[in-house]
């Protein structure tokens, strides 16, 4: 069994109801979700919307190799009604977002999926939620803690 760290965001529709439906699936689909962060309310990264997000941080124990994570979590993602990751523009407005932030101390990069996420110490909306549940988590590549990354931050 692996630790798997993911981020969940939404910003259209019923937000909250949004990221409890994805917790849920992600229960039934991936595997046991053992904490989830409080909500953080924040704005758009990486464009400009009226819609701030909601967004959580998630560990959950799974049997599934990352690659079948990764199907899984874009399936739910499809079946509450995402139509695409990015648009031609880039970043748009979603339903769900689910990113795979960290699978134990897993270093990958493949043409599909990059572990740990290449843009999660960039990102407040992703350390804040995940500090709030694995504060000294150690990031494998940089060789920091999540809180360590979030101050750097500021």
């Amino acid at each position: 069994m692996a630790n798997l760290y993911l981020s969940l965001g939404t910003n259209l529709g019923d937000r909250q109801s949004n990221l409890k439906t994805a917790l849920a699936h992600i229960g039934q689909k991936i595997g046991t979700v053992l904490a989830v962060s409080d909500i953080m309310e924040t704005e758009p990264w990486g464009f400009d919307s009226p819609n701030s997000f909601l967004n959580v941080a998630a560990k959950v124990q799974t049997g599934l190799d990352p690659a079948d994570v990764l199907q899984k979590t874009q399936q739910i993602e499809k079946d509450m009604g995402r139509t695409a990751k990015t648009g031609a523009d880039g970043y748009q407005d979603r339903i769900i977002d689910i990113d795979i932030l960290l699978y134990d101390s897993l270093v990958m990069d493949t043409p599909d999926l990059t572990v740990p996420h290449k843009l999660m110490h960039k990102r407040r909306f992703v350390l804040e939620p995940l500090a709030r549940i694995a504060p000294q988590l150690e990031h494998p590549v940089l060789h920091q803690n999540i809180s360590e990354l979030l101050t750097q931050l500021d």
